[in-house]
């Protein structure tokens, strides 16, 4: 399934498809020389968002949730994938404790962390499920709706090791994203491999490392490929020391909006594209409870004020909507699936595509953030389309060649996150 894309079937993007595949020994070649230098992050997700003219990664997770909405005919792919990560870590891995997130509640991200275990149990490797949280004290099974179940185990921490009651795993995957800060009972862990490392969690993650590594990669393979890079990067800035609830720092925000709005209708005045120009306005780290705002004229930024400093009062002690924030260039979406806007998100483990996923929802705009309460998900056929472009097909009408697309973008994410976590660990030796 191609989805109906609303702008003409030439332009930027349609080019841009055709160069992709032209270069494709090229592209595949500088991604193997890539991950000869660097390590991929051990899984992830990427959103993707196509206007037409631009094709840009617009978020990447390293904690991807979601994997229960891939489809069965993806899990060959997953499994084969998560094979060849476990290899590279630790070959004679046996055991693998899954971490997942506290809200135990939350039975489709529970179909999520089942969706986790079956793929590495179909990997050869024994998986439980142990939670950090303190109030499962009990091994607690949860009964979910299409007939699965997961069972979550207390974890026993011992004085170098972490594991559960008569379970001792040589690696231990993290789906739970640290929003909430990084727990003393991770830290200190000895000849156990954490995947992904802690530093990956949002309590240190910042997104502006990510945007300058996607800069930098972006800027490379832009180069490869002989293309303009902002086709497939969306420009930023970062607002520092902005402290919403206070009303401090409002105009450090308000001219790097304007200097970012001006830097964009520059580039729609080179390239003949009609459209009004917006920004995205989000913190710095994925732990701050402010959610993400659509900025498309500086008049929006005064009620972009108003409802965080209500958001302020209504937020607990510790979740304060103070924070540096990051202005992203804002990339339509003009696809659409079942009449909604959508947007792809591609699925990665290691260095591979294993699928993906349109997410659509009716009723939010081209402009809006999609990855709210309403939306829906429709798979994307990545299990055939992924590795098996059709050079021949007219641009814009191959569904695998339009998903091959998806698939690069998404790998220059993985690559710019890549270099995200080298140039943020804190145990990398340095050199003098």
């Amino acid at each position: 399934m191609v989805p109906h894309l609303v702008t003409a079937l030439t332009g930027p993007i349609n080019e841009l498809e055709q160069r992709i595949l032209d270069s494709m020994p090229a592209i595949e070649r500088w991604f193997r020389l890539e991950w000869m230098e660097h390590t991929p992050p051990f899984y992830s997700s990427v959103d993707i968002r196509n206007a037409g003219f631009k094709l840009a990664p617009v978020d990447t997770s390293l904690f991807p949730r979601g994997w229960n909405n891939l489809t069965d005919e993806m899990l060959p792919l997953a499994v084969q994938a998560a094979q060849a990560a476990i290899e590279k870590i630790c070959p004679e891995a046996r055991n693998l404790l899954v971490i997942p997130e506290n809200h135990s509640k939350n039975t489709f991200y529970l179909a999520n962390v089942a969706r986790l275990v079956k793929i590495f149990h179909m990997a050869g490797l024994n998986v439980r499920v142990g939670s950090i949280d303190p109030a499962i004290k009990t091994p607690k099974k949860i009964e979910l709706p299409h007939g699965e179940s997961v069972c979550l185990e207390p974890v026993v921490r011992g004085r170098r090791r972490l594991g559960l009651k008569h379970f001792d795993p040589c690696t231990i995957l993290l789906n739970n994203d640290l929003s909430a800060g990084t727990p003393g009972i991770l830290e200190d862990l000895h000849e156990q491999y954490l995947l992904p490392p802690l530093h990956a969690g949002w309590s240190v993650r910042r997104k502006s490392n990510h945007l300058h590594s996607y800069e930098e990669v972006s800027k490379r393979f832009g180069k490869l490929l002989g293309i303009d890079p902002w086709l497939i990067n969306p420009m930023y800035a970062r607002a520092g020391g902005v402290d919403l609830a206070e009303g401090k720092g409002l105009d450090v925000l308000t001219s790097n909006v304007d200097a970012l709005l001006t830097k964009i209708r520059r580039k729609y005045k080179e390239y003949g594209i009609n459209e009004k120009p917006f920004v995205v306005v989000k913190a710095d780290n994925g732990a701050d409870p402010m959610g993400v705002m659509t900025v498309r004229d500086l008049k929006d930024l005064e009620a972009f004020n108003g409802r965080a400093r209500n958001r302020s009062a209504a937020a607990n002690d510790e979740l304060r909507v103070a924070s540096d924030l990051i202005v992203q260039e804002g990339v339509l979406t003009n696809e659409r699936v079942h009449n909604g806007v959508a947007e792809p998100v591609v699925y990665m483990m290691d260095r591979y595509v294993v699928g993906g996923f349109y997410r659509v929802h009716a009723e939010r705009s081209p402009d809006e953030n999609l990855n709210l309460p309403g939306a829906s998900f429709v798979p994307l056929a990545f299990s055939e389309s992924a590795h098996l472009p059709q050079p021949g097909a007219k641009p814009g009408a191959s569904a695998p060649n339009r998903f091959y697309m998806y698939g690069v973008i998404g790998r220059l994410a993985m690559v710019a996150a890549s270099y995200e976590m080298e140039a943020t660990n804190p145990d990398a030796e340095t050199y003098e």
